[in-house]
């Protein structure tokens, strides 16, 4: 890589702790410096305001990373970051006490901006959201070999990433699946025949608290993607599971993690929408319903559509909720705010001719920090709630 590190002069004065400088404020550089690469940020003034990625193509023109000036961003930056965001997770949390699948970098909140590193036992799955994190993949993989020896790799970025973020890469070839054990619960992790990087973990503290409401209980695993509400509630003693999830490639994971376990589960591919109409109609009723869909959108324009979308499916699922019986919600649309997630269930009781009662809120497990200026990062809402007539 280029030792000489390009400088880049803002046309604005900037004040913010938010690392996202957006291309308007910018000056344009005389000779553009390479998608991703590291540059020195100057103010208007000439006052030096730090060191970032820059990418002339995306909307993002700089996403900061150090404020120091006498800190070099290189792969020993890479290294403290990660040994530093690895030790949270080990030393702080002990996470390795209940699991061996954890968030070990996300993004902003851990200080690299458009970098998501999951681990699932040996595997370590790399997703870049920034042509900076792909443009410096090489130092990653070195940091994070250094904290977890032998350690097999896995990279890809969406196709609506590389397009804003204007960088090519077709992903490594597909792993062989990780079998990983989060709080005695095993499950296959498959980010090559799965949603996102193989398994959602950023659940985990969700899954488990749920789980424990369901002894003996009649449980409904609606979106159930991998299975994993509905495996945690059948091994912890559950009578009858049923999922439901559109999507088959999905389902197949499903049923292979509930045979992990020994797990008795009914898995049924349909569009929860007419499922749930039936279900309604025909007299069905669950003493626990999960309702956990995929992200409804990335563009701030479909907001209020998203959320009508939610409304609907959370009045329907609410139809089936027994008197007295939990209903557990979520949504991972980080556009979506969760005081409108909050409203949306209010009027989805009213709707429903149903009466909820909030018994706790949440979010990811605290494997997925976020800055308190960088609120973007914080994008799962968990919301339990008791069902009453």
């Amino acid at each position: 890589m280029n030792t000489e590190t390009p400088t880049v002069h803002l046309k604005n004065a900037w004040k913010s702790t938010h690392p996202w400088i957006f291309q308007r404020l910018v000056e344009k550089p005389a000779v553009r410096p390479k998608s991703g690469q590291i540059v020195n940020v100057v103010g208007v003034d000439g006052d030096w305001i730090g060191r970032g990625f820059y990418n002339g193509h995306s909307r993002i023109a700089l996403r900061m990373l150090e404020n120091d000036p006498n800190v070099a961003v290189d792969a020993g930056w890479f290294a403290r970051k990660i040994a530093y965001a690895v030790s949270l997770r080990r030393d702080v949390l002990k996470l390795d006490e209940v699991s061996d699948a954890w968030r070990v970098v996300h993004s902003e909140g851990d200080g690299i901006s458009g970098l998501v590193v999951d681990r699932y036992g040996d595997l370590l799955v790399l997703e870049f959201f920034s042509a900076g994190a792909f443009r410096h993949r090489e130092w990653i993989q070195a940091a994070l070999r250094e904290q977890f020896p032998g350690c097999r790799f896995y990279m890809f970025a969406d196709e609506h990433v590389q397009k804003q973020e204007s960088f090519d890469f077709r992903g490594t070839e597909p792993p062989a699946p990780s079998i990983i054990t989060e709080y005695g619960v095993k499950f296959r992790a498959d980010p090559a025949g799965a949603h996102k990087t193989g398994f959602f973990a950023d659940q985990r503290e969700n899954r488990e608290w749920l789980s424990q409401q369901c002894a003996g209980k009649r449980v409904l695993d609606l979106c159930c993607n991998t299975g994993g509400f509905g495996v945690y509630a059948k091994v912890r003693g559950a009578e009858e599971v049923v999922g439901v999830d559109i999507d088959d490639d999905v389902l197949q994971i499903a049923k292979g993690n509930a045979k992990l376990n020994g797990a008795h589960i009914k898995f049924v591919q349909a569009d929860i929408f007419p499922w749930l109409r039936d279900m309604g109609n025909a007299g069905e009723r669950f003493d626990v319903v999960v309702l956990d869909p995929a992200k409804m959108t990335r563009d701030r324009e479909q907001v209020i559509p998203a959320l009508k979308k939610y409304l609907d499916m959370n009045k329907l699922a609410l139809g089936v909720v027994k008197p007295g019986g939990l209903f557990a919600t979520f949504s991972c649309t980080g556009l979506v705010s969760e005081d409108q997630f909050l409203d949306m269930i209010r009027r989805a009781a009213f709707y429903s001719n149903r009466t909820v009662q909030i018994l706790k809120v949440a979010g990811a497990g605290a494997d997925h920090p976020w800055l308190a200026q960088v609120p973007e990062s914080r994008y799962l809402k968990a919301v339990f709630c008791r069902v009453l007539d």
